[in-house]
């Protein structure tokens, strides 16, 4: 066995999370301690007055919060940055307003908000296909940040937070595996067992320009597609926060992000443009894929909050000459029916308006999916992060202890309880302060449960792989957290 298969073992814990077996028993089994019935595939209604379930069988998650997002207008978040410039984004004590109700774990699991990117670089058997599923799926992951200034809780130590959707095709686990620095660290797998995603993200920096923040990060991604036994590894560009001060929040995204397929040498560069003096550039994002020997297959171009396209090197430089020779280009608002004849999007997606340029006969590859009618009211979330927080009748019976979605600060702020929120926000802080304290004095090192440290064989670079057993559920060495 060679080092790639050794990692792979590790990293996907399939000896001792019983992942070589079927699914389906597994889903049984929690079915069961959620009194479901696994079998009720052909029937609608509502478990307990709580839960829909669709005639397919997929049960359908809310579409709201239970409270309103509470108003910020009469804070400052100048005045409460200014005394940290410096920290690391963890130390910040932010009043809770500045947040929204959500962990940075469950944060981080909105990247699978269009997981079905991975699946379809599954079923290609084109490798220049595949890597535009993946460059796609890399760009779709930051999408949800859009409009998002709301601060994710800080995730304390050994926290964890779980995921299974069977309608999307995966099942996700992360845990916090340092709190100085920050680290996050999270394993997910189809449940078809087609591909694992994990990643550790470790973002620590802030600096301060005048009305801006910058966020810089050490994070590491690395998809596997079992069928093609391919690894393909990226990083994040580089965030920044603007109007700090005085306007409006607003996010930019922007930096090289390169996707490397390590199988076939095969390269994705991703340029996030800064906005620039007059906001030409905003949101923009263009790049190319190229083999190994560095010839350019395909020119990709889009916006990351809206849509992302890809055609070839000579239609684009050919339109980009007319274009700087001053020629008529006509900007081409897609409609519903081009999308759906050249990429296959769902039947029930609704048309939405952009503001790339496009390039005839380019194809597209992914486009954000259009959020909530009240989501300016929802901190800005889209369907998808509105779910992550639910917590269901039954649910606490087989979730660990640590998961997010226990967290009382959090689950009072999504109640809109703002006092109470900040009170167990304020005793959550301090006990994790005397538990690092007690081991401090006592010289016990903390261990982490689902994660461990390793070498990732692709990179050369330290990484935290996932250990194994979470869904085998046995919770009973978890720490009290909260």
């Amino acid at each position: 066995m060679n080092s790639e298969e050794e990692f792979y073992d590790a990293v996907t814990g399939f000896d001792s999370d019983n992942s070589s077996g079927d699914f389906s028993e597994a889903n049984h089994k929690v079915a069961e301690m959620l009194d479901l019935d696994p079998h009720q595939s052909n029937k609608t209604g509502k478990h307990n007055g709580e839960t829909e379930i669709q005639e397919n069988g997929i049960k359908r998650h809310r579409t709201s919060l239970p409270a309103p997002m509470f108003s910020r207008s009469d804070f400052s978040v100048w005045s409460i940055l200014k005394k940290c410039i410096g920290l690391e984004l963890s130390k910040i004590t932010m009043p809770i307003v500045f947040n929204e109700p959500l962990s940075f774990l469950q944060r981080i699991t909105e990247y699978m908000e269009h997981i079905y990117l991975i699946n379809k670089a599954c079923s290609h058997a084109d490798p220049q296909e595949r890597m535009q599923a993946v460059a796609a799926f890399a760009v779709s992951a930051v999408a949800s940040q859009w409009e998002r200034t709301g601060k994710p809780f800080n995730p304390l130590l050994g926290e964890t937070y779980e995921l299974t959707r069977e309608d999307l095709g995966f099942r996700f686990i992360s845990e916090q595996v340092s709190h100085h620095p920050p680290i996050s660290a999270f394993y997910s797998e189809g449940l078809n067992k087609d591909f694992v995603f994990h990643g550790a993200l470790f973002r620590r920096l802030l600096k301060f320009w005048l009305s801006l923040i910058k966020l810089q990060g050490n994070d590491s991604f690395l998809s596997f597609l079992y069928r093609h036994n391919e690894a393909y590894t990226w990083t994040n560009p580089t965030c920044c926060v603007h109007n700090v001060i005085i306007g409006k929040l607003w996010l930019e995204q922007y930096g090289t992000v390169e996707i490397v397929n390590h199988s076939t040498g095969d390269k994705c560069v991703l340029n996030f443009k800064p906005c620039g003096l007059f906001g030409k550039e905003l949101h923009r994002v263009e790049g190319y894929i190229q083999d190994k020997n560095r010839k350019k297959l395909c020119v990709i171009y889009g916006k990351w909050t809206e849509c992302l396209w890809c055609t070839d090197p000579t239609t684009y430089e050919t339109y980009k000459k007319n274009e700087r020779r001053g020629g008529e280009q006509k900007k081409k608002s897609v409609s519903e029916d081009v999308i759906k004849s050249e990429n296959d999007v769902a039947d029930d997606m609704p048309e939405i308006q952009d503001t790339v340029q496009f390039i005839p006969g380019s194809k597209l590859l992914w486009r954000i999916n259009c959020r909530p009618p009240n989501s300016s009211q929802m901190y800005n979330f889209t369907s998808f992060a509105v779910s992550l927080n639910e917590l269901e009748k039954g649910m606490e019976a087989i979730l660990a202890p640590t998961d997010c979605r226990l967290r009382p600060d959090i689950r009072h702020m999504e109640n809109g309880n703002m006092d109470a929120a900040s009170k167990e926000k304020e005793r959550l802080e301090e006990k994790q302060r005397a538990a690092r304290k007690e081991r401090a004095k006592d010289q016990v090192e903390w261990h982490t449960r689902w994660f461990h440290q390793g070498t990732n064989p692709y990179t050369g670079t330290a990484d935290w792989l996932y250990s194994g057993g979470y869904f085998d559920r046995n919770f009973s060495d978890c720490p009290d957290i909260y």
